[in-house]
């Protein structure tokens, strides 16, 4: 089975992939990121790659050249220390990490907000998706990772904001976040290739705020758990969900990936989140 829902129109809006060429491309192997048309005028803007653990993020800013290279250089700076500081506090496979502390009930959630927000997005994401995304039912105790990356990230962008930087696009993987305008002007560009038919032309989204969150496109086996038998998820071969957080949209991809078709109820009645591809093995 094959799903290719068309989200809102108010954001993303599907384009034409012939008539305008992306900005960037999620899906393959390898994320890319193309050089679409130059960048406008009095505008500064600054690509960076950093690997956290076992994680590549690349931050693309478009900034304000009044906004002067220092305070980008800054909102930069901060934006990779707040993803770093994740994945060194909360790796779950850190031993001294908060999320291991937590699994050996060496504190409790409360014990800082952050911990506590995460939790409390992984219970709620336990009953957005009937049980399908359960963080407490992968070997080992609690692991957020299925939402983790997507909770760095989003993070990561509001660090940016903070600093004034509001136009800007953040990639890990498949996954990203985007705001704003690309440096050409218009929205970001951002090619979805299907998981695994290469030949097929891609989905081509103009945003200009959302997230992309993609299940089962690195080729590992096993990687998501089905929480109700503990066995490997085997229906699909990927799942891609697109929507306004990207932690959230996170989680609806693993647990479509773990669901199968039985997920895309999820993605009914005036959600704001939507199922892009889900094709069975």
């Amino acid at each position: 089975m094959r799903i290719d829902q068309q989200p809102r129109t108010r954001w993303p809006e599907l384009s034409g992939f012939r008539h305008r060429r992306p900005d960037l491309r999620l899906g393959l192997r390898t994320q890319r990121i193309d050089r679409a048309g130059a960048a406008v005028a009095d505008r500064i803007a600054v690509q960076h790659t950093v690997r956290t653990g076992a994680t590549e993020y690349t931050l693309l800013l478009n900034a304000p050249g009044w906004l002067g290279r220092r305070v980008v250089g800054e909102a930069l700076r901060d934006a990779v220390a707040e993803l770093r500081a994740i994945d060194l506090t909360y790796g779950p496979t850190r031993p001294e990490s908060l999320v291991s502390r937590l699994r050996r009930e060496e504190i409790s959630p409360e014990s800082y907000p952050p911990l506590a927000d995460l939790v409390d997005r992984c219970v709620a994401m336990r009953a957005a998706t009937d049980g399908w995304f359960d963080a407490w039912a992968v070997p080992g105790g609690f692991d957020p990772g299925g939402l983790l990356g997507g909770w760095a990230v989003e993070r990561a962008a509001a660090r940016l904001r903070a600093n004034g930087v509001h136009d800007y696009a953040v990639l890990a993987g498949a996954d990203l976040v985007v705001r704003g305008h690309a440096p050409h002007g218009g929205p970001w560009r951002v090619a979805v290739h299907h998981p695994t038919e290469r030949d097929r032309a891609p989905l081509v989204l103009e945003m200009t705020e959302g997230a992309v969150g993609t299940s089962g496109v690195t080729g590992r086996q096993g990687h998501v758990v089905d929480p109700h038998t503990g066995q490997p998820a085997d229906q699909l071969v990927a799942a891609t969900v697109i929507g306004p957080d990207l932690a959230v949209a996170d989680a609806y991809a693993t647990a479509l990936y773990a669901a199968g078709p039985t997920g895309l109820a999820w993605f009914r009645g005036g959600s704001e989140y939507r199922a892009l591809f889900a094709d069975r093995r």
